[in-house]
C-alpha cells in the first residue's frame, strides 16, 4: 500500500465518527446511510490530493461530508431519502432521559423539529451540537463566520418559538 493511501485509511479512521453522524443526520433508512458513507469516503479519497495537511482534517472532512450528503438528500435514489434528527447520542439522550417523561418529550419534539431542517440548517445544527466554533462552522460550510452566527441564531430562536413549552 504507497504512503498517501495508508495516510488516508489512517485519517479516515480516526475519524470515522464524522462520517457516521453525517450520514444518520441525513438519512433514515440503513441502507441509504451505507450508501451515503460509502460515496462519502470515496469523495473524500477523490479530494485527499487537494488536502492540506496544516489544516484540521475533521474540518476539511466534514466539509466534504456536508456537501456530498446534501447533494445525495437533492438527488433521486432509488429509494424514498428521508431525513432524521442527529446521530446515536441524540437516540442515547432520549434513552436515557426516559424515565422523565417531559425531558424525554423534549428530545422527540427536537428529533422532529430538525428532520424538518433544509439540509444546509441541518449541518449548521450538527455542527453548532458539536460545539465547533462559528470560524470552524464558517470553514466547513464555505460561509462566513457573521452568517454562520446569524444563521445559528436563527435557528436558535426557531426552536425557542417552535419547540413546545
Amino acid at each position: 500500500m504507497d504512503n498517501a493511501r495508508q495516510r488516508f485509511g489512517e485519517l479516515l479512521d480516526a475519524h470515522r465518527k464524522i462520517v457516521f453522524k453525517v450520514g444518520n443526520t441525513y438519512c433514515r433508512h440503513p441502507d441509504d446511510r451505507a450508501d451515503l458513507a460509502q460515496e462519502i469516503a470515496t469523495q473524500l479519497w477523490r479530494a485527499y490530493p487537494g488536502y492540506d495537511p496544516s489544516r484540521p482534517f475533521s474540518t476539511w472532512m466534514y466539509r466534504i461530508a456536508l456537501n456530498v450528503a446534501i447533494s445525495f438528500v437533492r438527488s433521486d435514489g432509488p429509494r424514498q431519502r428521508n431525513a432524521v434528527p442527529l446521530d446515536e447520542d441524540l437516540h442515547e439522550l432520549a434513552d436515557e432521559s426516559a424515565g422523565d417523561h417531559e425531558s424525554a418529550q423534549r428530545v422527540r419534539d427536537l428529533h422532529r423539529f430538525i428532520g424538518q431542517l433544509e439540509p444546509l440548517n441541518r449541518a449548521l445544527l450538527l455542527l453548532y451540537l458539536e460545539d465547533r466554533s462559528y470560524r470552524e462552522i464558517a470553514e466547513v460550510l464555505g460561509i462566513s463566520e457573521t452568517n454562520a452566527a446569524t444563521k445559528i441564531s436563527r435557528l436558535k430562536q426557531r426552536i425557542r418559538s417552535e419547540m413546545p413549552d
